[in-house]
C-alpha cells in the first residue's frame, strides 16, 4: 500500500498562505487548530487529504505558488501585522492572497522586496548561511573618501550589535553616492555600517536580490515574476542549499 506524504502542520498553514510558521504554532498552542475535528498538537503531522480548521474556517488548499516583485515605497512597514504600524506591506499591497516577504526592508528605505506563498522559498532566501546577494543605491549626507570606501569594502564593527559586517563590494557613483552590494542582511545594515564611520544615509533603494531586479517597476508597484526568472531563483536557492549541506557535512565528518 502507497505510503502518503505528510508534513508538518505548522508548515502546511504557512504553506496555504495562513500565517507564518511560528504564528501556526501560537495558534495550535492556543487550542484555535482542529485536524478532522480533533485539536492538533504541536508538532503534529498531517496528509493533504486531512481537513484542517483554523478559527472555524476550513483551510483550503493553495496550488499555485506565487513570486511577486514589489517595489516598497518609504513609509511601508515590512510586516504583516503592527498596531503602531502607520501602513504594513500587506496592508499596502492587498494582494488577494495571502504572500509574505522573503527578507525585510526598513520603513524609512525603498525598494525591491520579493513576496511569495511558498513558505520554503522564502526560507532558502532569507538564511543568513546562504549569502545571496543584495544590491542597493545608498545616497550620503557628505563627500565619499576611499578611507570610506574601503572600511566598508573589508567590513565595519557595529557597536550596536557587537559584530564586524561581513566584506561587501562597492562602487562610488557620485561624490555623495554609492552601489553597495552584500551577501548578509543584518537589522539596518547599511545605515548602522555608515553611521559607525561618520556618515547619515539620505536615501537608500535596494535595487536586486539575487538575480531578480528593480528595473520597470514603478514606485509602489508589484508584478508577478516571469517564468524564467522564478526557474532562475529557485535554481539559485536549490544550488545554494546543497553546496552549504555539502560544507556542513565534511565539517562534520573532519571534527
Amino acid at each position: 500500500m502507497e505510503k502518503k506524504e505528510d508534513v508538518r502542520l505548522n508548515k502546511y498553514l504557512a504553506d496555504q498562505g495562513v500565517c507564518s510558521r511560528r504564528e501556526a504554532d501560537r495558534l495550535i498552542e492556543s487550542g484555535k487548530v482542529f485536524v478532522d475535528g480533533s485539536p492538533a498538537g504541536l508538532g503534529d503531522r498531517i496528509t493533504m487529504e486531512m481537513q484542517v480548521v483554523v478559527n472555524g474556517k476550513p483551510v483550503m488548499k493553495v496550488t499555485k505558488k506565487v513570486v511577486l516583485a514589489f517595489y516598497k515605497p518609504e513609509g511601508v512597514t515590512s510586516t504583516e501585522k503592527d498596531e503602531h504600524a502607520e501602513i504594513t506591506i500587506t496592508e499596502y499591497m492587498k494582494y488577494p492572497i495571502r504572500v509574505t516577504y522573503a527578507g525585510r526592508l526598513d520603513k524609512d528605505s525603498e525598494g525591491l522586496m520579493l513576496m511569495s506563498n511558498d513558505g520554503d522559498l522564502i526560507q532558502k532566501i532569507t538564511r543568513a548561511e546562504h549569502e545571496h546577494e543584495k544590491e542597493y543605491q545608498v545616497k550620503l549626507n557628505k563627500k565619499i573618501t576611499p578611507e570610506f570606501l574601503e572600511q566598508m569594502k573589508q567590513g565595519v564593527f557595529l557597536k550596536e550589535l557587537k559584530v564586524k559586517t561581513k566584506p561587501c563590494q562597492i562602487r562610488q557613483t557620485g561624490p555623495y553616492s554609492v552601489e553597495i552590494i552584500l551577501t548578509q542582511g543584518l537589522n539596518r545594515q547599511i545605515r548602522r555600517m555608515c553611521k559607525e564611520l561618520g556618515y547619515q544615509v539620505v536615501k537608500l533603494k535596494r535595487t536586486r536580490i539575487m538575480n531578480i531586479k528593480l528595473d520597470g517597476l514603478k514606485y509602489g508597484e508589484y508584478r508577478e515574476l516571469t517564468q524564467e526568472e522564478t526557474t532562475q531563483l529557485y535554481q539559485l536557492c536549490e544550488s545554494t542549499s546543497l553546496t552549504k549541506k555539502k560544507i556542513n557535512d565534511q565539517n562534520r565528518r573532519t571534527k
